[in-house]
């Protein structure tokens, strides 16, 4: 005969009482295809802002999602070209115009001569700007969050699947809400409070 109190490490327990603001709902997932299903379902109810978290990249999340492209390759193609100009023009400021030196009959500038510190300035421009870019359209370094408090959620690193949804979204009403996370097939919601 089982012991009913038993608990299996991916059954959903209860998450205690928890006081302080709050921050959203969530619901639990345990496969790809559910939470790809239910974030269809959350994107077409109108919700703006809410997200998933998932232990590894979902192949069509993002068009499950609604999500848009970013314009950071545009803004890193900018500061390409930006690396380039700054690139040339300093060449030709130093060579041509501030202290030109004649070796060789050779002109005071010439873009052949130039392409390597052009190349250099370009990727590296191009680079920082990937690199700055990225954190900064995803609000990183993030060191806090409020889902950090749930217990449950700590699965999301290995084998869990989560849809998170924000209190300050406009479309969100606590028990509205709860009852349509509820409909997804998820194994349970939770709220999720800030520590008080």
């Amino acid at each position: 005969m089982p012991d009913d109190n038993l608990v299996t490490p991916n059954a959903p327990t209860p998450e205690p009482p928890q006081t302080g603001e709050l921050y959203g709902l969530i619901v639990e997932f345990d496969g790809v295809d559910g939470v790809v299903l239910a974030a269809e379902k959350v994107r077409d109810a109108g919700f703006k802002r809410w997200d998933v978290h998932t232990p590894f990249p979902v192949h069509g999340l993002d068009e499950a999602m609604g999500i848009r492209p970013t314009i950071l390759p545009y803004v890193v193609l900018l500061a390409a070209i930006g690396g380039a100009g700054a690139a040339m023009l300093l060449q030709w400021w130093t060579n041509a115009f501030d202290y030109p030196i004649i070796i060789s009959g050779k002109p005071f500038f010439s873009v052949p001569a130039n392409i390597p510190v052009t190349f250099e300035l370009t990727i590296l421009f191009a680079a920082a700007t990937a690199f700055v870019g990225l954190l900064a359209f995803n609000g990183l370094p993030q060191l806090y969050h409020p889902l950090f408090n749930n217990r449950r959620f700590r699965q999301v690193t290995t084998d869990r699947f989560f849809i998170a949804v924000e209190a300050t979204d406009p479309k969100f009403d606590l028990e509205q809400t709860r009852a349509f996370l509820e409909t997804l097939g998820g194994a349970c919601v939770q709220e999720v409070r800030e520590p008080s």
